[in-house]
């Protein structure tokens, strides 16, 4: 019989001066290190920080799961 799971969703925000790739991997990589089996990042939201009428940094919003154990 196979064990059922049940995944929890958080929401967080990325950030990079070079891509919105670099942001999401940001964000994976922050919550990676509390955090044990990730298993979809789903982008939410992508926008720019301007700054002198160029772009200062990328920010990404993804929702992100990972399987919940119990205790």
């Amino acid at each position: 019989m196979t064990e059922e799971s049940v995944y929890k969703y958080i929401e967080l925000t990325g950030v990079s001066a070079k891509s919105w790739e670099q942001a999401m991997e940001n964000a994976i990589n922050k919550a990676a290190v509390s955090l044990r089996d990730l298993r979809v990042a789903e982008v939410i939201r992508q926008d720019v920080r301007l700054e002198n009428n160029r772009i200062a940094e990328y920010r990404v919003r993804i929702k992100l799961s990972f399987k919940y154990e119990k205790e």
